[in-house]
């Protein structure tokens, strides 16, 4: 079993994927839709994608605001979890996402990559990022015999 890490936008979301042994994340690919609220598609290739890499969990990285609220987009994100765990039947785990943006950001000025061709790569890291997050914080609690919960 592995575990899926989505980042929801309003015209993308970025995916990622653990490897089998639950220890790190890579980056799959970003699914890209013309509207915001056309998500069948959307939803099918998740759907291959779980199919395909033996997923039995997902993450979902939850924006708050910088002050811990929940703003609109946050309302949004939680909307599509639910249709997401009716659709595909698995655990979806909502995952604090704050900063991910700017550590993806990080990242590709670190590597090089221009500007012009950051948002290319911008969502599918995010993701990684919070699978990444997830992953890290379930060995630790393994460790210490923890049952931990979301961070939310």
């Amino acid at each position: 079993m592995r575990i899926m890490g989505l980042d929801f936008g309003s015209k993308t979301v970025g995916v990622a994927v653990s490897d089998s042994l639950l220890l790190t994340a890579q980056g799959l690919e970003i699914i890209r839709r013309k509207e915001e609220n056309k998500l069948r598609q959307t939803f099918a290739r998740i759907e291959e994608l779980i199919v395909e890499y033996e997923v039995g969990e997902i993450v979902l990285g939850l924006p708050k605001n910088m002050n811990a609220t929940e703003g609109e987009r946050a309302c949004l994100t939680k909307e599509f979890k639910e249709k997401l765990e009716r659709r595909t039947g698995l655990p979806v785990r909502l995952w604090d996402e704050r900063l991910t943006t700017v550590s993806a950001d990080r990242i590709m000025i670190e590597a090089g990559i221009r500007r012009e061709n950051r948002k290319e790569h911008v969502d599918r890291i995010a993701a990684s990022l919070i699978l990444q997050g997830y992953l890290d914080r379930r060995g630790m609690e393994a460790e210490n015999g923890e049952a931990g919960e979301d961070r939310l």
